[in-house]
């Protein structure tokens, strides 16, 4: 029997937990046209012409000198670049329409492009809270913590980043720590930040002697991918270019996102947050083919508003859903896996966390995002990481997953016999068809509570956040790291030893 054939009952009760297995998911759904054929090309052509006219800042000199070896107008006494459409369109042509990521467990391989979908947790925030000991600076003991989480919950695919800033380990040398970290306590996707050259290559070292594996290996099986956020308005800066070039070389693939808010990052309009968007998220790319033509990389979203009362962004509003939805109409129409994410403003494990991140879901979702960061997690705009709400995503996930599930439609399905056993008037809890299907019928939850009232009551009356706090208590506990090979746990001991001796990363 296959682990898709076993009963629901047996496959949700691995540490205890009532989650689903794990497993990889496609959207079956056609993605929402969220504007028409014609308005995508206007957006398409106001964002070449963006490039062409106005151009767009690349502050590291090397990246400069690549662009304008391939043809790009570069500012003779300064760091503006002007882009040619042919030049922009034909390199992002160059791009792979989908590509596969190796983890150190090769069952938790993911695909990205076509309908594939993959969730990943929170990630970069600055602080942590929970209910127990309130909201903190980021810390190593709880950056720990949140990948152990990730690495018990099956519907988190990858670890987004580092989960929460370890901010009390050296600047220098935090990166060794975290991906040693990310390595024994997941055998998941993970990913290094693009802040210059050397974070990536310690990085690409680690996950070589991880998978034990050489660097020519590495380049046909990619295993990390990094963010590359683009500094709206239209400027790429030199950590993040050379953490890009440093990837790119590397044929390891990078997520180029823009972070457009409109109304103070971008054009105080969708339709103009999302034209700078894209030609943001244009330049970079093809400026990732420029150095290493045919390499993977993501079309990444996150355009979302701010409030015009106090400047604070906002997301999960109807104007990140609608521009989630755009966003994949545009990566689509170059032919580029797509990234959206799990976003939501507010400060507390509330209705509103749950409601903002519903809509955000929605768009990621039905505009087709192969990629979703922050999945599991972000509060506050991204300045904390929730273990609450990290479990409150957990269970908008699973739901998110069972509706992508196709719908089986056949005889049995269909229940002719058993409305004919149960006839007019009658009920179906006794019904051989239900018998024959009670324990895996429909979603069990993790989280929901779905006793009535008075059982809720004599249960200690536990709300959502409660009870959340209640499940990853008990996740830790009952966590056991993943199977490593002594003799590979040494030598990642050994790499980052020595590392630490050498004084991990020079200061700029």
């Amino acid at each position: 029997m296959s682990r898709e054939q076993r009963p629901r009952r047996e496959r949700r009760t691995a540490r205890g937990l009532n989650q689903l297995p794990w497993r990889t998911y496609r959207n079956p759904y056609s993605p929402i046209q969220a504007v028409t054929a014609d308005q995508l090309e206007a957006i398409h052509n106001a964002s070449l012409r963006i490039l062409e006219e106005l151009g767009i800042e690349f502050l590291d000199d090397e990246a400069r000198a690549i662009l304008k070896q391939q043809g790009a107008e570069v500012q003779a006494d300064g760091t503006r670049v002007r882009l040619p459409r042919e030049l922009v369109l034909s390199h992002v042509a160059k791009a792979p329409r989908e590509f596969t990521l190796h983890a150190r467990n090769p069952e938790h391989n993911l695909t990205f492009g076509a309908n594939h979908i993959n969730f990943g947790s929170v990630a970069s925030a600055p602080n942590v809270s929970d209910l127990d000991r309130g909201r903190r600076p980021g810390n190593f003991s709880d950056y720990c913590d949140l990948l152990k989480l990730v690495q018990t919950f099956n519907v988190i695919q990858f670890t987004g980043g580092y989960p929460v800033e370890p901010a009390d380990l050296p600047p220098s040398t935090r990166h060794l720590d975290a991906h040693y970290a990310a390595i024994t306590l997941t055998d998941k996707i993970w990913h290094p930040y693009s802040l210059g050259r050397e974070r990536i290559e310690d990085a690409i070292e680690m996950i070589c002697i991880a998978r034990g594996i050489d660097k020519a290996q590495l380049a046909k099986e990619p295993s990390v991918f990094s963010i590359v956020n683009s500094n709206s308005p239209l400027r790429l800066d030199i950590p993040m270019l050379q953490g890009l070039m440093a990837m790119a070389r590397h044929g390891q693939p990078v997520v180029l996102t823009p972070f457009t808010l409109s109304g103070a990052m971008a054009p105080a309009t969708v339709a103009g947050a999302l034209a700078q968007q894209n030609a943001e998220a244009l330049a970079g790319i093809a400026f990732i083919q420029m150095v290493n033509p045919g390499v993977p990389c993501v079309y990444g979203g996150f355009t979302s508003n701010v409030d015009m009362k106090t400047g604070a962004p906002a997301f999960g509003t109807p104007e990140y859903t609608r521009a989630a939805m755009v966003g994949g109409q545009l990566a689509r129409r170059y032919g580029l896996p797509y990234r959206s994410s799990n976003a939501c403003a507010a400060n507390a494990v509330d209705a509103q966390a749950a409601y903002e991140s519903e809509m955000s879901l929605w768009g990621a979702v039905m505009g087709h995002a192969n990629l979703i960061l922050h999945g599991a997690g972000w509060m506050e705009g991204g300045l904390v990481a929730s273990f609450e709400k990290l479990v409150v995503d957990v269970e908008l996930i699973q739901s998110m997953a069972e509706f992508l599930q196709p719908l089986v439609v056949d005889e049995d399905t269909l229940g002719f016999e058993a409305m004919k056993e149960v006839g007019p008037g009658g009920h179906f809890f006794g019904a051989q068809h239900t018998l024959a299907r009670y324990e895996k019928a429909f979603y069990s939850p993790l989280l929901s509570d779905w006793r009535n009232f008075e059982n809720w009551r004599l249960a200690g009356a536990l709300d959502t956040a409660q009870r959340a706090n209640q499940i990853w208590k008990q996740a830790l506990a009952d966590f056991t790291a993943p199977a490593l090979d002594p003799a590979i746990d040494e030598a990642l001991k050994d790499f980052v030893a020595r590392r630490k001796e050498a004084g991990g990363v020079k200061a700029a």
